[in-house]
């Protein structure tokens, strides 16, 4: 057998790796066993362990050029598992940041780029998107009396960012949101411009990026005044939004400013009774919930909290039959749509990462799953029942979720009076013009 001989390694990757000590590293295959990647057809004899070792060895370049990095989802699974708590998926995003931008796979940097350069991942024009959010206030006023989509409000309490995806093609899925804010009689607002919830620049190791779309983000809410945000949706959105606005934070103690998560707000405007909730409404079926990687265990390692009660409070406030998936919360699979992994090109890869989740919800015997995530929703709902057919189930979104159980109260006439008033007022600033309209 050939004697492997470490290579030389380029300063600032061996910077960036003496923060993990290797040498701590057991060998004991705890990150392999615990990683769905491993197997993968295409991926023959590549696996966390595998990868751990060359790194050790200063092969790079061999680690760099490989598909492997860019199949991992940043779950967590196998640094949650390791016994001596070495942030493996720190190492393999640091890997995506070393490749060429022209050789990121897929659309994520190009993604990552439209959103700095326009504000949003599919570079939608500022007139495309206030004209689809007028219209679509418009039609949603139909079921909820004086209803807009409130634009740029100053000192509002609650500033929501949309998804890009949602504001091109999956129109419908922002009223479930907008339900759950009418229903509160919530003070809220989105931005005119750099709009977009997902930070692409998280899955591609854009540690720049990643910065200045938070930085966006908080200048926003000190310009306008705006008491907190909610953190968007999915792991790139939340995720990455925290990592980003620590590391402005770190830099500027000025740049600190209020958030709050989506369970945490779900579960504020329930417990103060601002919606109420009807459990009939989804009698005859059975519900369990996907842990979200990056919502549990990713975010309780690096910022202490993690999310597993609360959304399990929260469905629970609106279905009878709820059922544990197995395994569950920090050891729960992830689905394969993390870390870029669903708008990349390696779709058979992901399916095969998701292999687990589909058995674990055949095993549960739900008819329904619930999440909290944008990408877990496209992979679990599109992806893996393409792959997997035998067991059918629907998914949805905790707020969809909650704004189905609604019961949904009309505003009082002087209520409407008074925001069709200001729709008409902020559409005519905006320089949109809606003939349909009638307010």
């Amino acid at each position: 057998m050939d004697m492997v001989i470490p290579k030389p390694m380029d300063a600032a990757v061996r910077d960036f790796l003496n923060r993990f000590d290797f040498s701590a590293c057991m060998i004991c295959g705890t990150c392999s066993n615990g990683c769905p990647v491993t197997g993968t057809p295409g991926m023959e004899g590549w696996d966390t362990r595998k990868v751990m070792r060359m790194l050790a060895y200063g092969m790079v370049d061999e680690v760099v050029g490989s598909n492997f990095p860019w199949l991992c989802t940043g779950c967590g699974r196998c640094a949650y598992s390791c016994p001596m708590g070495i942030d493996i998926p720190a190492v393999m995003a640091h890997m995506k940041s070393l490749r060429e931008r022209d050789k990121v796979p897929g659309s994520l940097h190009k993604g990552m780029a439209n959103n700095l350069e326009t504000g949003n991942n599919l570079a939608i024009s500022r007139e495309e998107y206030l004209l689809g959010m007028a219209e679509l206030g418009v039609e949603m006023a139909e079921e909820c009396p004086g209803f807009f989509v409130p634009v740029d409000k100053q000192d509002a309490k609650v500033l929501f960012f949309p998804n890009s995806k949602e504001v091109y093609g999956d129109f419908e899925d922002q009223f479930w949101w907008w339900r759950v804010f009418y229903a509160a009689r919530e003070d809220w607002t989105v931005p005119s411009e750099g709009w977009e919830a997902v930070d692409w620049a998280l899955f591609t190791g854009n540690y720049e990026g990643n910065k200045k779309l938070a930085k966006r983000k908080i200048d926003y809410m000190k310009q306008y005044n705006i008491e907190r945000m909610i953190m968007p949706d999915c792991g790139g959105g939340s995720y990455g939004c925290r990592k980003g606005m620590d590391t402005c934070v770190l830099e500027d103690p000025n740049n600190e400013v209020g958030f709050i998560y989506l369970y945490d707000y779900l579960m504020q405007v329930i417990r103060e009774g601002r919606i109420k909730l009807d459990k009939s409404v989804n009698a005859g079926k059975r519900f369990t919930w996907h842990d979200s990687c990056k919502h549990g265990r990713e975010l309780a390692r690096h910022f202490g909290k993690g999310y597993y009660d609360e959304p399990r409070w929260i469905v629970r406030q609106c279905v009878d039959d709820f059922v544990e998936m197995s395994p569950g919360r920090g050891l729960n699979y992830c689905c394969g749509g993390g870390g870029g992994m669903w708008p990349m090109p390696f779709e058979d890869e992901s399916a095969w990462h998701g292999r687990h989740k589909y058995d674990q919800i055949k095993r549960s015997g739900a008819d329904v799953v619930v999440v909290g995530c944008s990408n877990c929703r496209d992979q679990i709902m599109k992806r893996i029942p393409k792959y997997y057919t035998d067991y059918k189930y629907e998914v949805k979104y905790l707020w969809q979720l909650v704004a189905e159980t609604l019961i949904l109260e009309p505003w009082e006439q002087d209520m409407v009076a008074r925001a069709e008033a200001a729709a008409k007022t902020q559409w005519e600033r905006l320089g949109v013009e809606l003939d349909s309209a009638e307010y």
